[in-house]
């Protein structure tokens, strides 16, 4: 049986800054890569068998400064990105909340739905469980696409740290 550990990127100078990201390549700032390297240590003990991260910079670097701990290569996997938020992305909440106040009724953003997200981070999933169906594995993914694999496995959460781990 897998033993799925699914965390969250490093922080970004977007999210402190509180802009939409989605699937717009922002790089770790200098207190993401340190995230990073916690993440590592805090899994070092960990017997991780792979390691899966979305393709964006934020997480891929993450991902890398694990699977160094451990020996093992990054395996990217497009479908692990965050949603995709169309023109909204780069705005700040505030921004949003101005140009969209209808915005906390409805979905965010122009681009791909929280359905559409919800299929292909489960799709990615599935694909990684019939691929390692023995072991630890660690999925570096990012806040959104989280959430969607966390509900679809029954896992509790509410918000979802830089780098923290949840176990499922």
């Amino acid at each position: 049986m897998t033993a799925l550990l699914l965390a969250r990127h490093g922080v970004t100078d977007w999210n402190l800054e509180h802009r939409v990201q989605g699937h717009t390549d922002q790089p770790l700032n200098a207190e993401g890569v340190t995230q990073a390297h916690a993440l590592a240590e805090a899994l070092r003990q960990e017997p991780l068998v792979a390691i899966y991260s979305s393709d964006l910079s934020r997480a891929r670097d993450t991902a890398a400064v694990v699977a160094a701990a451990h020996g093992l290569e990054v395996e990217l996997d497009v479908d692990l990105r965050e949603k995709n938020f169309g023109s909204w992305e780069g705005l700040t909440d505030a921004e949003i909340r101005v140009r969209h106040p209808d915005a906390v009724r409805g979905a965010w953003g122009d681009g791909e739905s929280a359905d559409d997200l919800s299929r292909r981070a489960v799709s990615a999933l599935d694909r990684i469980l019939s691929a390692r169906p023995h072991g630890a594995v660690l999925v570096i993914s990012h806040g959104g696409t989280l959430r969607a694999i966390l509900s679809h496995l029954g896992v509790p959460h509410s918000t979802i740290g830089n780098c923290e781990v949840f176990r499922a």
